[in-house]
């Protein structure tokens, strides 16, 4: 029911948001109750028929094959991703994954994490929890946590999706907060798209759709996409204004786990406010002559001894 549910809401998003105009189709017979293409409309342009395509909306039809599915996206005028994303909602219950595996970290991935000392990097998951990141990234994301968090427990690694909508130091963070919230929307719906029965995942989906509004109405337009090379702003209250590029890439051993590196242009005001970053944690550790300190202070003399 998932699948086919999310399929006819994604079919419907897509239609509301096409003109007839936009598609060459000249609009006729009576005023139009809601925007977009109508049923009708939308079949014709895919040379399917009007009762098939209301079947398959409604969740009825379970078995269309590609070539139909290929031929909704070029009416809809899907891009590459959001053709992907149909595909995968079209599936049949059978063709269905189970309940995915609890997500673990390889040690070798933590490893490599730990080894970038002059740039931020993590590792987020299918959920987007971060599932590790190195000490400069704890730092620059959130320092506000513990740096040990993604490492305790599965329960307490911090989930940067619920952090982006639900903690105002992320508010903070990004001047460019709207952008960054769609396209954290537009990735967890491909995501869920991907791992139709994690029950974790669809739980955080619950959980912010009911917590924040703004989480709702981005849900509810269905975005769809992949998070790529990006520019991001940043505005840290101790480091000042930075903007890093963004890379992301994904782990291809590992399902639905991606790596994410930040790096600042060469000689750039932003290269020098991540070393003052960098210098701020070394002095940073509130309990240098501890072994037990868990504040992951870049250089803290505890973190040397473990």
């Amino acid at each position: 029911m998932q699948r086919t549910s999310g399929l006819g809401a994604f079919l419907r998003s897509r239609r509301g948001q096409l003109q007839p105009q936009d598609v060459g189709v000249n609009p006729v017979g009576a005023r139009r109750q809601v925007p977009g293409l109508r049923r009708k409309e939308l079949a014709q342009l895919a040379g399917v028929s009007v009762a098939y395509y209301i079947r398959l909306e409604q969740g009825q039809s379970h078995h269309a094959s590609d070539g139909v599915l290929d031929a909704l996206a070029r009416a809809l005028r899907l891009d590459d991703i959001e053709t992907a994303h149909l595909h995968n909602l079209a599936k049949p219950a059978r063709a269905r994954r189970h309940e995915p595996h609890p997500e673990l970290l390889r040690p070798q991935l933590r490893a490599m994490i730990d080894s970038f000392d002059t740039v931020p990097a993590y590792i987020v998951g299918r959920r987007t929890d971060a599932l590790t990141w190195n000490r400069l990234a704890h730092a620059l994301l959130a320092d506000h946590l513990g740096y040990n968090a993604p490492h305790d427990s599965a329960e307490s690694r911090p989930n940067l999706t619920r952090l982006l909508f639900l903690d105002p130091h992320q508010r903070e963070l990004y001047p460019d907060w709207n952008r960054r919230a769609r396209d954290a929307v537009a990735a967890l719906r491909r995501s869920a798209g991907h791992f139709p029965d994690d029950r974790d995942l669809l739980s955080l989906i619950g959980e912010l759709t009911t917590l924040s509004e703004e989480f709702a109405d981005l849900w509810a337009a269905h975005p769809v996409g992949e998070c790529g090379s990006t520019a991001e702003r940043y505005h840290h209250p101790l480091a000042g204004s930075l903007t890093l590029g963004e890379e992301v890439m994904r782990l291809p051993t590992d399902a639905g786990q991606r790596l994410v590196v930040l790096n600042a242009e060469p000689n750039s005001p932003s290269t020098a406010a991540l070393q003052l970053l960098a210098a701020t944690h070394r002095r940073g550790c509130p309990q240098q002559s501890s072994q037990n300190c868990g504040c992951g202070a870049l250089g803290c003399l505890a973190t040397v001894a473990r």
